[in-house]
């Protein structure tokens, strides 16, 4: 009890007056102002099943992973930019971000939430609020024109695979971490992701195929009878990237062994439901 009583007492107080949106294991996500800006701020709350020293160490590793994976991404095709923020060399518990717009699609980057402030005495991560925007699993549900729907996976296809390229696995992709932002050039398609937490960076063909893998898994589960357009964003991902014959090797790969521990439940399930049929059949 008074753990918990601590816990409140130690809340930030722009997280008092900020909105909760929504909460996963990892983080709670607010709606909040930052220097007269509307910000959205993660917040990585203390695991209270872990010990605490071991908890400050990951979850500070993991808020550093996510803003470097961010910035990463932003700076595409940047490559001898140097790091503005000093990520690998910081230890003070705060860092600031400046930038010069608000999101502001990036010219030669992978469009991301700009980083305003972290601080790491809270863990908590202050990112542009996308306004104007709708997830991609709510506009593919709604789309009826496949023309658009097509050039859309040509869209996802091709920032993954400049994803990929910059050695960054995005660790949780889906069509609801990404974000479609609506404006006056609709011929433009102006695609944002999201949801970094569980980022890193990694130059192997395996680790990006996997990251391919659960996008798969999750785009044919959230969107029904869409396997055609799945296929049309792998092509555009084939085309788009510099290493992707490789990446798609370890993707078939990487289904081969779905399809194989999955045939391995599948027949695990049947025999015990045999086996308890035959049970209760002598039983009675």
């Amino acid at each position: 009890m008074a753990q918990s009583t601590s816990l409140k007492a130690s809340v930030p107080s722009y997280l008092k007056d900020a909105q909760l949106i929504k909460q996963g294991a990892e983080a709670r996500v607010y709606r909040g102002t930052f220097l007269g800006r509307s910000v959205i701020i993660k917040e990585r709350f203390p695991k209270l099943y872990r010990h605490p020293e071991v908890d400050e160490k990951l979850t500070r590793r993991r808020t550093t992973q996510e803003v470097r994976s961010i910035l990463r991404c932003r700076r595409a095709g940047e490559r001898t930019t140097p790091d503005p923020v000093g990520l690998s060399r910081t230890t003070g518990p705060v860092r600031a971000f400046t930038t010069q717009n608000s999101c502001q699609c990036c010219r030669n980057g992978i469009n991301a939430p700009v980083v305003y402030f972290v601080d790491y005495t809270t863990h908590c991560i202050f990112l542009e609020d996308i306004i104007h925007s709708v997830s991609v699993r709510d506009h593919i549900a709604s789309e009826q024109n496949p023309q658009r729907l097509q050039a859309l996976a040509d869209k996802i296809g091709e920032v993954l695979a400049q994803m990929h390229d910059e050695d960054v696995i995005h660790g949780d992709l889906t069509t609801s971490n990404m974000l479609l932002v609506t404006g006056a050039d609709q011929q433009r398609i102006h695609l944002v992701l999201i949801d970094f937490g569980l980022s890193y960076i990694s130059a192997l063909a395996e680790d990006k195929g996997v990251d391919l893998y659960v996008l798969e898994k999750a785009f044919l589960s959230t969107h029904p009878k869409t396997e055609t357009l799945f296929e049309r964003l792998l092509k555009s991902y084939t085309a788009s990237s510099k290493k992707s014959s490789a990446v798609i090797k370890k993707l078939d790969e990487v289904r081969l062994r779905g399809r194989k521990v999955y045939g391995r439940i599948k027949r695990s399930t049947q025999y015990i439901l045999a086996s308890h049929a035959f049970s209760f059949l002598f039983f009675f």
